[in-house]
């Protein structure tokens, strides 16, 4: 299977982790991965923010660069249920046909290894907390699949924290424009995760985990985050025993 990296802007800009990590599960996984060169951004932040001919144009030239391949894996939840679900209601004619077909072929990195994963062989000690990020959970409807792979890493416990469907505060630009509200969201998601006991919060949105971890740092406090793909990256065979070894 020919799989389409789509590593989000948070990769190129902040994050690049979660994105190398994923072509190491990926390939693991037994899968031919590529990283088009020439991605850009999805227009989600264009879209969110009212301008949706700019979004429009960013969309057409992701559906060219991203529809020649088997498979689309994104490593960010929030921008793959813009292109299933966004694209297809922003673009018309012809192009909504095309994204049509590459959305339908296009899923968030637990989703595709909860299909295409299943003999991976992971193993990783540590205690752990999910965050379902707004868009995984809400709009691609996504619960399952991350708690499902997680689940295959011997040693790993994974423990609920309260309102864990609440989000996190950051919301793409909602943070820059309400910042006091949007720090007090993280503070209350940081203690409902650190009261299950979890040394680190996972997820599968990069914006979300770096909301979470400057918040932690300005705290002083011990929890720590990572993405769900470098968690998972450093389960496979011949990585490190434990969660507290692999990010030391």
């Amino acid at each position: 299977m020919r799989v389409a990296l789509f590593t989000s802007c948070a990769a190129d800009l902040a994050a690049p982790g979660p994105a190398l990590a994923a072509v190491r599960v990926l390939e693991a996984a037994g899968a031919t991965v590529h990283t088009p060169a020439a991605q850009t951004c999805c227009g989600q932040v264009a879209l969110n923010s009212g301008h949706p001919g700019p979004a429009a144009q960013l969309m057409r030239c992701w559906v060219r660069v991203f529809e020649e391949y088997d498979a689309v894996v994104g490593v960010s939840g929030s921008c793959t249920a813009t292109v299933r679900h966004q694209f297809p209601r922003v673009l018309e004619g012809r192009w909504r046909r095309r994204a049509e077909e590459v959305a339908g072929r296009t899923s968030e990195f637990t989703q595709f290894l909860a299909l295409h994963g299943t003999q991976l062989e992971l193993a990783l000690s540590g205690d752990v907390t999910w965050h379902d990020s707004c868009h995984m959970l809400r709009s691609l409807k996504e619960k399952a699949s991350p708690r499902d792979v997680l689940g295959t890493v011997r040693g790993l416990r994974l423990h609920e924290a309260v309102d864990n469907e609440v989000c996190c505060g950051f919301g793409g630009t909602f943070a820059l424009k309400y910042p006091e509200v949007s720090c007090a969201m993280a503070d209350s998601k940081l203690a409902d995760a650190a009261a299950t006991g979890a040394t680190h919060v996972i997820s599968s949105d990069s914006t979300c985990l770096l909301q979470l971890a400057g918040r932690a740092r300005r705290q002083g406090g011990s929890l720590r985050t990572l993405h769900v793909a470098e968690l998972l990256a450093a389960a496979l065979p011949g990585g490190p025993r434990t969660l507290e070894e692999a990010v030391a």
